[in-house]
């Protein structure tokens, strides 16, 4: 759904098709060099029947100590912005295109470092086989690598984010910031990009609802 064809089944096809199995399954991935320096594959949770699902970059220094999406800053952030959009975050199921995090260090911090192509690229057979599996209603894009991986090429946030696009045959897409960029933004600019992300998020809620 999100990849160009690919040339023969990939280990995520032969995985099952149950959440439980793909997850399994990946964490044994190696297609990667980011396995060799993250703790642990950190896979997406929640249900496997979801409306909505949200993909976010890839995991952060919590998340990949954790094991699981979104509990870091961000995370909370997230689920702050889902409340006041009114969307209960046990509805829709949260993952991120790339499973392993990829870091720098800076002393003994490590630091976010996006991932190269060539690792989304590695990575897209577990995030296309969670779709497949969930089968949401929606997609939520959440920031620039999300979108790349969900349609498969760079696709602008700031033209494209506010509207629901048509991402497939009963699937919408929307674009939008990931949450860590309100993290990053100046403190007087914080309120009105907060207020723009909620904004963002309430077009899903009649899926939310079901």
């Amino acid at each position: 759904m999100s990849t160009k064809p690919k040339p023969g089944p990939t280990t995520a096809d032969q995985a099952g098709n149950t959440l439980p199995a793909l997850r399994k399954a990946a964490a044994h991935c190696r297609d990667c060099p980011l396995w060799e320096h993250a703790t642990q594959t950190v896979f997406g949770e929640g249900p496997a029947a979801a409306r909505i699902m949200l993909v976010g970059e890839q995991p952060g220094d919590q998340e990949d100590t954790a094991g699981k999406p979104f509990v870091g800053p961000a995370g909370r952030l997230l689920d702050r912005a889902l409340t006041d959009a009114g969307i209960s975050r046990e509805h829709v199921y949260v993952t991120n295109a790339v499973k392993h995090f990829k870091f720098e260090l800076r002393g003994k911090r490590r630091l976010h470092k996006t991932p190269a192509q060539a690792e989304l690229a590695a990575c897209l057979e577990w995030l296309d086989r969670e779709i497949e599996i969930v089968a949401p209603e929606l997609i939520v894009a959440l920031g620039a690598t999300a979108s790349r991986a969900v349609t498969g090429r760079a696709t602008p946030i700031g033209a494209n984010r506010g509207r629901l696009i048509e991402h497939a045959p009963g699937v919408s897409l929307l674009i939008t910031v990931h949450p860590s960029f309100l993290l990053r933004v100046p403190p007087e600019d914080k309120e009105q990009e907060y207020g723009k992300f909620v904004a963002d998020l309430k077009l899903v809620v009649p899926s939310a609802k079901g």
